[in-house]
């Protein structure tokens, strides 16, 4: 079990860098404004009363997110039971990130004040992290499923 836990973080991670090239290509295009990441973690640390330097948020935000992809991906190889094919592993891949979206930013998120909720923010954004947790979802389960899964 920890071994599985070990491969989904490290596919999370992995799978951020390309969510993460999503978000940037929407934000070029006007589409998102402050990015949530960076919107979350001020948030966080405005909670805690923590007031780092722009260049220690901005490492923060990196952090933070890469290690939530991290949580995630373990947790989705945890949940992860059979080996798939490529093609059913991305889409269930991206099932997942929908599923992790729904749970952020029709959730947690807007509960704790941080960020609209999707109908409520700005348009582009809630389709543009829509998208990229597909991404991070179908990078997630290709990559787990290049590894056996225990059943």
């Amino acid at each position: 079990m920890l071994q599985r836990a070990a491969a989904g973080a490290a596919a999370g991670l992995v799978a951020t860098l390309p969510m993460t090239a999503v978000m940037l290509a929407a934000q070029r295009l006007g589409l998102m404004g402050d990015q949530p990441p960076a919107k979350i973690t001020d948030a966080m640390l405005d909670a805690v009363d923590l007031d780092p330097t722009r260049t220690q948020r901005d490492w923060l935000t990196v952090a933070a997110h890469l290690g939530f992809g991290a949580g995630v991906g373990a947790l989705f190889a945890l949940l992860r039971r059979r080996r798939h094919t490529a093609a059913r592993a991305a889409l269930e891949g991206a099932a997942y990130g929908t599923l992790v979206w729904t749970t952020s930013y029709a959730g947690w998120v807007p509960e704790l004040g941080i960020m609209p909720r999707p109908a409520d923010d700005r348009p582009g954004r809630p389709s543009s992290m829509l998208v990229a947790h597909w991404v991070f979802g179908a990078a997630l389960g290709l990559l787990l499923a290049r590894r056996p899964a225990v059943t």
